[in-house]
């Protein structure tokens, strides 16, 4: 291997002041170099760093990369499996053990026939809105609470107990939650889950959860499923909503564009999916020596996927660092790729879709009630990126 191969010292790196939306600067620096760069895990194992959208995709596609969590060679003890049902970190045969069962309950079209709840969803967080106003943190009165009963009608979690459930997946997400606090609330949830699923076999529902009972899937297997299912499906599109609005925010004639032409929310959608790539990483682990970029990837190595700069690769999209909401080039990372694709993609894209249109339409005066710089933003060390509170305001 060369010895002038790039090297990046230290993960993650914070953002540069004024820029809340493009990737710390040391990774768009790292991709500039090359898509591959040398890389030491905080534990002081070494790993490579992978920036360029070309090998992201070729190694998420690539079965000698494992997920499995065990695996994970970071630290200097050894890690634990992934509980049973969190499939996120597991391979084949195990990964699709899991998925198989849910994708039929994730198809486009059972989506697109979610869309016309999702509208009563935003009207009624709108209206909310619009009675207490003209002021308001978007984040509490709409990003949250959209995909929170979103999520939680299709998994059958009872309305009376959606606030405590979306402050405990908070904790698990937002990177600033210390250890014991982290425990209590992971603890605290998985007992919740215990008693959801035993209720679910007692009594089925009009729901996910139900049906996912009525198969050979243990207590313990649902109660991680579940658990994966209403992390990913409240979290990551929380945060895109907030993290969005504040994008066609600070892009003024993008805003104008979507708030003119309603048709346009498609391609905006993906764009900002793409621009904003709140689901920064991923790691994986060579289960044999595989050559990536010149570089030899030796077994038993653990290299990070850098999405959001893949996402940002100029050689794959034109002007990656602008917002253009009519950009056609699509296939971006955002949501991975191969047989980890996100299971959610489709009910977040309608969400989005619903949800932005909704709220750009309702409020035409929309903008922001503090300076840019003062909007508080989620830590980089956290899973997901995004915004803490987004103070908005319009003329009533």
């Amino acid at each position: 291997m060369s010895e002038s191969v790039h090297t990046v010292t230290e993960l993650p790196a914070e953002r540069r002041p004024g820029c809340p939306f493009d990737p710390p600067a040391e990774l768009i620096d790292a991709r500039a170099h090359s898509p591959i760069s040398r890389y030491t895990h905080p534990g002081g194992k070494p790993g490579w760093l992978i920036t360029g959208y070309d090998l992201v995709r070729s190694v998420l596609a690539d079965p000698r990369f494992s997920s499995r969590k065990e695996l994970l060679n970071v630290v200097d003890f050894e890690i634990p499996p992934a509980p049973p049902g969190e499939f996120l970190l597991m391979d084949e045969p195990q990964h699709g053990r899991y998925r198989k069962p849910l994708v039929g309950k994730f198809t486009a079209r059972r989506m697109r026939l979610l869309a016309e709840r999702i509208e009563e969803i935003t009207a009624g967080c709108l209206d909310a809105m619009e009675k207490a106003g003209p002021s308001a943190d978007l984040v509490t009165a709409f990003a949250k609470p959209i995909p929170t009963i979103v999520i939680c009608e299709l998994l059958g979690v009872p309305y009376e107990d959606r606030a405590s459930f979306q402050e405990q997946i908070d904790k698990f997400m937002n990177g600033e939650t210390g250890d014991e606090e982290l425990l209590a609330a992971y603890t605290a949830t998985q007992e919740y889950l215990a008693q959801l699923v035993a209720a679910k076999r007692a009594n089925p529902t009009d729901d996910v959860l139900s049906e996912l009972t009525d198969s050979d899937l243990t207590e313990e297997e649902l109660k991680g499923i579940a658990l994966i299912l209403l992390a990913a499906g409240f979290d990551t599109t929380a945060n895109m909503l907030s993290l969005g609005v504040f994008a066609l925010l600070q892009n003024p004639e993008q805003l104008a564009a979507l708030r003119d032409d309603p048709a346009l929310i498609d391609t905006a959608v993906e764009e900002l999916l793409r621009y904003l790539s709140v689901a920064k990483s991923f790691m994986r682990t060579a289960l044999e020596d595989v050559e990536v970029g010149g570089q030899t990837i030796e077994a038993g190595t653990t290299v990070v996927l850098s999405y959001n700069t893949a996402n940002r690769d100029p050689e794959r999209f034109p002007a990656p660092h602008e917002l253009d909401l009519r950009r056609e080039d699509g296939g971006h990372l955002a949501f991975g790729h191969g047989i980890h694709l996100c299971l959610g993609a489709q009910l977040a894209r309608i969400e989005m879709r619903v949800a932005v249109n909704a709220l750009l339409q309702r409020f035409p005066t929309l903008r922001l009630a503090v300076p840019a710089e003062e909007v508080s933003l989620r830590p980089e060390s956290a899973d997901i990126y995004g915004v803490k509170s987004l103070p908005v305001t319009w003329d009533a």
